[in-house]
C-alpha cells in the first residue's frame, strides 16, 4: 500500500504536487485542505485558472510557490489511486518521447467516467416477513424469490408469471426488501486449468520455457518466433495460464481490431470465457467498466490495442505483444511512441516477462536477441498435418496481364483450379477503393486533394472520391476540374474494388468478399465476414492487410498477391523489411490445413532480394543481408534517428522557422541534421509541413540533443514542432 498524505501526520506535508492530464511539462503544488486523507496517485479535483479539472497526486510538494499563495484540491475521487508503477511509466515514456508528462498521463485516462461512483440498481430480495393475505400469485412470487437471489421487480415479475403489481404489492408488505446492486456486471474470471488442445511436444517444450519465465516473476524479453500456423498463439496461452495462476493480471497487445474477433474466440476456448476488450471500437460505458476493473484488480486479462498499455494495472504479472514486428504498433499523433517498445520498458519497470510473438519479427527484435539482451524461443514446424505452402513469382515481364486487367493469366488459372476443387482463394493488394489516382485524358490534369498533397483515391462502391489521409470526400465529377472537359476523367491503377471487378468478370459464380477497412466498421462486422469465411460461404476474398495476419481459413489454398512490388516504392529504411513481412503473413493464410497452399507473387522485378527470400524460404538470410546494410551507415537498430517536422497553415512562417531551427542546431559529435526539406506529405489537413532528420550514432543520447536544440527557440502559436524518437513513418 502506498503511504498516505495527511495534514497533521507524518511525513506533514501539507502541500503535494498534482500532475494534470493536459499538455503540461511537469505536476504542480496544491495545498492540502485540513483533515483531507490524500495518497500518492489519487484521482483529485483541483483548480487551475477557472475551471475544475481532474488530476493525480504526484508526490510531495515541491515549494516552488509560498504556501499562502497555492490553491486547494477540491476533491479526493473515491477510486482506487493510480500505482506507482503507472506513475513510474508516465514518467518514463515522457522522458524519452520529449512528451509532455501531462499529454502521456493523458493516455493512461481515457475513460473519466470510470472514476464517477458506480450507478446502483434497486433488487429486492425475500426475507423472514409474510404479507397478511396469500395469494397463488404471491405465492409465486415468493417460491421464485426463495433461493435468495436479488431481482429487479421486473425480473421477478417475469420468472413468477405474474404482473409487476404482484410484486410491489409484496414490497409494500415487507415481504420483499430492497438491496443496491451496481449496474455493471462484474467479468467472468477465465479458469487457467480448464483444458486446451494437445500440444506438440516441440510447442510443450516452448510453453514450458515461457511459464518458467513467469513463475520466476522478474524482467524478461522473450521472443516467441514461430512460423505462420506453428501455433504460437496456444503456446503463450500456457504462459498467460501460469500467471493466472499465480493471481497476476494478463495485458495481451493486438495490432488490429480485426485480429481481435477470431482471437476471442480462441480464448474462449482455452480459458472458458472471453477477455475484457480495450480498442477503439469498444463504447464509451463499456470502457469505463473495464478501466474501473482493471484499476480495482478485478479484471484478470485484457485484451487491446496498443493503448491498453496505458491502463492502471495494480499487479501486472504478463505482457505478450503478439505480431510484434507490425507497424500499426507505432504511435504517429500527439505522444509518438511504439507500443511494443513501451511493453519491454513497462515490463522492466514492474519486474516481469514480456513476450514478442512473430512469424517474421522486426530487425530491431532480431538483433535484441542475437546481442544477448532478449531470450527467444523457436517454433519450426507447422501444428498438426499442415505444411508451409509453395511460393512462387510470377514474372510479370513474361506474364503480362491481358489489356485492361490486373491478374495474371497463370494466377487466374491456378485460381480457377482452387475453386474446381472445392476451395478458396485469396486476392491481396494492399490498396483500398477502386483506384488510386483519377486523371483526365485531355488535358492530364490529376485530381488531388484540396487540404493535403495526396491524390484523390476513387471509391466506386461510394461513388466517391476521398483522401485516405484528411478524410476529405467529394463526388466524382461528372467534367474534368481543370479544363472542363466531359466523360475523359479515367481511373489509374487497381484497388481492391477494382480487382473485385475483374474476379466477377472472370468468375461470375464465385462468391466473393471484399475485406477492407472501408466495408467493414466495428468488430461485428469484422467477426461477421471472418466467420463467413471460415464456414466456406465465400470462395474468392479480396482483401488489403486486414486479412493478412491472425486468421486461420482451413479451406484456403491459394493466395494471389496482385502487386508483390507495391511496398518497395517508397524510401522508407524499412521498405524492404516492411514487405517481406507482410507478403509472409499473406503467404501465411494458404494451406493451414490439410490441404496444400500455393502462393503467387505478381512482380515486374521478381529478383529483388525480398521477392527471392519469399519463394526460397530463407527469412533468416535476409534478416542477415538488411542487418549487414542498415549496419554500413548506421541505420537503426544500429543507429537512432529523430524525425521533426514543422507544420503552420501560413506555409512562410513554417519556412522561416525551418531556417531559424537549422542555423540554431547544435553541433555534436556522431550527430548529423539533415534538411529542412519539404516533408513526403508537404501539405497534409491544409498545413505545410518541412522535416528535419537527425541521425546520430547508438550511443547518442538524442533526448539530451534534443532538448538543447528546442530550448531557445521561440516557437510562435501558429506553428506546431513535432518530434519523433526512433520514427517508423518518414511521410
Amino acid at each position: 500500500m502506498a503511504s498516505e498524505i495527511s495534514t497533521g501526520t507524518a511525513p506533514g506535508w501539507t502541500s503535494v504536487s498534482v500532475l494534470i492530464p493536459l499538455a503540461l511539462p511537469k505536476p504542480y503544488d496544491y495545498k492540502v485542505p485540513a483533515g483531507m486523507t490524500v495518497r500518492p496517485g489519487d484521482y483529485v479535483i483541483v483548480p487551475l485558472g477557472p475551471q475544475e479539472l481532474l488530476g493525480v497526486v504526484w508526490g510531495e510538494g515541491t515549494g516552488e510557490v509560498g504556501h499562502n499563495r497555492l490553491k486547494s484540491i477540491i476533491e479526493v475521487l473515491d477510486a482506487p489511486p493510480m500505482p506507482e508503477v503507472s506513475r513510474r511509466f508516465v514518467d518514463w515514456v515522457a522522458g524519452y518521447t520529449l512528451s509532455p508528462a501531462g499529454s502521456v498521463l493523458r493516455l493512461t485516462i481515457r475513460a473519466p467516467g470510470a472514476l464517477e461512483p458506480q450507478r446502483m440498481r434497486t433488487a429486492y430480495r425475500l426475507c423472514d416477513r409474510r404479507p397478511p393475505r396469500m395469494t397463488p400469485a404471491r405465492l409465486r412470487v415468493v417460491e421464485t424469490a426463495s433461493d435468495g437471489f436479488a431481482r429487479s421487480v421486473r425480473e421477478l415479475a417475469e420468472e413468477a408469471g405474474v404482473s409487476d403489481g404482484v410484486v410491489r404489492g409484496l414490497v409494500d408488505a415487507g415481504t420483499l426488501q430492497p438491496v443496491d446492486l451496481p449496474t455493471e456486471l462484474p467479468f467472468d474470471a477465465p479458469q487457467p486449468n480448464a483444458s486446451g488442445i494437445d500440444l506438440s511436444p516441440q510447442q510443450a517444450e516452448a510453453a514450458a520455457l515461457l511459464t518458467a519465465h513467469v513463475e520466476a516473476e522478474r524482467f524478461a524479453a522473450v521472443l516467441l518466433d514461430g512460423i505462420t500456423g506453428s501455433g504460437k498463439t496456444e503456446v503463450y496461452f500456457e504462459a498467460v495460464a501460469a500467471a493466472l495462476r499465480r493471481g497476476k493480471q494478463v495485458l495481451i497487445l493486438l495490432p488490429e481490431i480485426a485480429l481481435t474477433s477470431q482471437f476471442l474466440e480462441r480464448f474462449e476456448r482455452r480459458f472458458g470465457c472471453r477477455p475484457a476488450e480495450w480498442h477503439s471500437d469498444v463504447p464509451s460505458r463499456e470502457r469505463r467498466r473495464v478501466w474501473r476493473a482493471v484499476a480495482e484488480g478485478s479484471v484478470s486479462v485484457v485484451v487491446g490495442a496498443r493503448s491498453a498499455l496505458f491502463l492502471p494495472f495494480p499487479d501486472l504479472g504478463l505482457i505478450v505483444v503478439d505480431e510484434e514486428h507490425d507497424a500499426a504498433f507505432k504511435q504517429e499523433d500527439g505522444v509518438a511512441y511504439h507500443a511494443r517498445d513501451m511493453a519491454v520498458v513497462r515490463a522492466s519497470l514492474g519486474q516481469f516477462p514480456v513476450i514478442l510473438s512473430s512469424a517474421t519479427p522486426s530487425l530491431e527484435t532480431a538483433v535484441n536477441v542475437e546481442q544477448g539482451r532478449y531470450a527467444s524461443v523457436r517454433l519450426d514446424a507447422r501444428f498438426g498435418a499442415a505444411e508451409l505452402p509453395d511460393v512462387s513469382a510470377i514474372d510479370m515481364r513474361l506474364h503480362p496481364p491481358e489489356r485492361g486487367a490486373w491478374l495474371s493469366p497463370l494466377l487466374v488459372t491456378e485460381i480457377a483450379r482452387a475453386l474446381e476443387a472445392g476451395e478458396q482463394a485469396m486476392l491481396f493488394l494492399n490498396r483500398r477503393g477502386y483506384a488510386p489516382l483519377t486523371l483526365c485524358r485531355t488535358c492530364g490534369h490529376r485530381i488531388e486533394c484540396p487540404q493535403c498533397s495526396a491524390w484523390l483515391v476513387e471509391h466506386r462502391f461510394r461513388r466517391e472520391l476521398a483522401c485516405h489521409h484528411c478524410g476529405y470526400s467529394a463526388p466524382v465529377p461528372k467534367a474534368c476540374p481543370s479544363c472542363g472537359a466531359e466523360d475523359t476523367l479515367v481511373a489509374c491503377g487497381p484497388g481492391v474494388e477494382r480487382i473485385a471487378e475483374e474476379v466477377a468478370t472472370l468468375f461470375p459464380e464465385a462468391r466473393v468478399a471484399v475485406v477492407s477497412s472501408d466495408n467493414l466498421r466495428g468488430p461485428a462486422a469484422h467477426e461477421a465476414v471472418f466467420a463467413a469465411i471460415e464456414n466456406r460461404e465465400v470462395d474468392i476474398v479480396i482483401g488489403t492487410q486486414i486479412v493478412a495476419k491472425g486468421h486461420h481459413f482451413p479451406w484456403l489454398t491459394v493466395v494471389g498477391v496482385v502487386d508483390a512490388d507495391l511496398g518497395l516504392e517508397n524510401g522508407d529504411l524499412r521498405a524492404g523489411e516492411r514487405t517481406f513481412q507482410l507478403l509472409q503473413q499473406v503467404a501465411g493464410r494458404a494451406g493451414r490445413a490439410e490441404r496444400p497452399g500455393r502462393v503467387f507473387l505478381q512482380s515486374w522485378m521478381p529478383e529483388h532480394n525480398v521477392m527471392r527470400a519469399l519463394v526460397s524460404g530463407r527469412r533468416d538470410e535476409f534478416l542477415v543481408r538488411e542487418a549487414a546494410a542498415r549496419e554500413r551507415v548506421s541505420l537503426p537498430p544500429y543507429g537512432r534517428l529523430v524525425g521533426v517536422v514543422i507544420s503552420s497553415p501560413d506555409a512562410e512562417l513554417a519556412r522561416k522557422v525551418a531556417r531559424e531551427m537549422s542555423r540554431r542546431a547544435p553541433q555534436a559529435d556522431n550527430v548529423s541534421v539533415l534538411g529542412p526539406a519539404p516533408a513526403p506529405m508537404a501539405l497534409l489537413r491544409g498545413r505545410t509541413r518541412l522535416r528535419f532528420l537527425v541521425k546520430a550514432g547508438r550511443n547518442v543520447n538524442v533526448q539530451s540533443y534534443m532538448q538543447a536544440w528546442l530550448a531557445d527557440m521561440k516557437i510562435p502559436n501558429a506553428v506546431r514542432v513535432s518530434v519523433d524518437i526512433d520514427p517508423y513513418s518518414f511521410m
